[in-house]
């Protein structure tokens, strides 16, 4: 079973789960220091590999072709660490942790929550949050919190067991509501296409993804059509989230060096975000529309 690489999903070993994350003190000191390439490393496995867990049918994240975003900087980010990029494909689902980072058969995770057990994780090199779905020409397109009361009688999809779900039934929205499944073999299905298609149809009114895909999927369609994404709402559970790298807990050195290359190449990592459709948000949840 393959599942949607998204925030708050119900496999607590799966990379979208958790809150906060914090930086080292001593991070700007280490980030100076002209370390030999062995050294900056030499708390991993392997030493002379750039050794990604992936997902290999997880669009628009990562696939065995290297057309996911995630595929994009980890191949960034293997040319600015000097090091041949090497996969360990792995379904995004029960075990995957224990499977390859856990078994050290890899050593960096290129999405993960901050604050997401088990995993040790860098900095954030993004925030997005899950984005509201409607026709760019429809009476819904400015709807920005699920508490407006046009969203009142209207259908609108959510993937089964994710946070948004709480919130439409915190506001009354569930008895429409169109669920699409969370847990699919991606090879075969395809959630979000399927909510944006029938989006497009009219079947429902409106739908609700996490960012990246949403963001994605959106982009493709042939209806010109609105996202945006949810930081207004008011309590838990919360729709922003930031994104990091998961590493192995204790690999210190490692992590210094990923958030080196985070500030080094924040530019060219929110291009590839932003080029794929990603709604980035800065620290007060306003949207990045272009990279510096």
């Amino acid at each position: 079973m393959r599942i949607m690489a998204q925030p708050g999903n119900t496999d607590r070993s799966a990379r979208m789960k958790g809150r906060g994350a914090a930086a080292l003190l001593t991070l700007a000191t280490l980030l100076s220091l002209p370390l030999p390439a062995s050294a900056q490393v030499a708390d991993l496995v392997d030493r002379s590999t750039l050794r990604v867990c992936a997902d290999p049918a997880n669009m628009p994240f990562t696939n065995e072709e290297g057309e996911g975003f995630e595929n994009k900087i980890a191949d960034l980010m293997a040319q600015k660490l000097g090091m041949p990029l090497d996969y360990t494909w792995f379904p995004q689902a029960t075990g995957f942790y224990r499977m390859t980072l856990g078994a050290k058969r890899c050593d960096v995770v290129m999405g993960y929550v901050a604050g997401g057990d088990p995993v040790l994780n860098t900095n954030a090199y993004y925030r997005s949050a899950w984005v509201l779905i409607t026709k760019k020409d429809g009476d819904l397109a400015d709807v920005d919190t699920l508490e407006d009361q046009r969203l009142k009688g209207r259908r609108i999809g959510v993937i089964a067991g994710t946070p948004p779900g709480d919130l439409l039934t915190r506001n009354g929205l569930m008895p429409l509501a169109r669920p699409y499944a969370l847990m699919v073999d991606r090879r075969f299905e395809s959630p979000a296409e399927a909510m944006i298609a029938d989006l497009d149809d009219g079947v429902i009114d409106a739908g609700i993804l996490w960012g990246p895909i949403g963001g994605y999927y959106a982009k493709k369609s042939d209806v010109p059509l609105s996202v945006v994404p949810l930081v207004k709402e008011k309590g838990d559970p919360s729709l922003v989230y930031r994104i990091t790298f998961g590493i192995r807990p204790g690999e210190l050195n490692w992590k210094h060096q990923l958030n080196a290359f985070i500030k080094d190449e924040q530019g060219a990592i929110n291009r590839i975000l932003l080029d794929y459709g990603v709604p980035l948000l800065d620290g007060q949840d306003r949207p990045i529309e272009q990279a510096p």
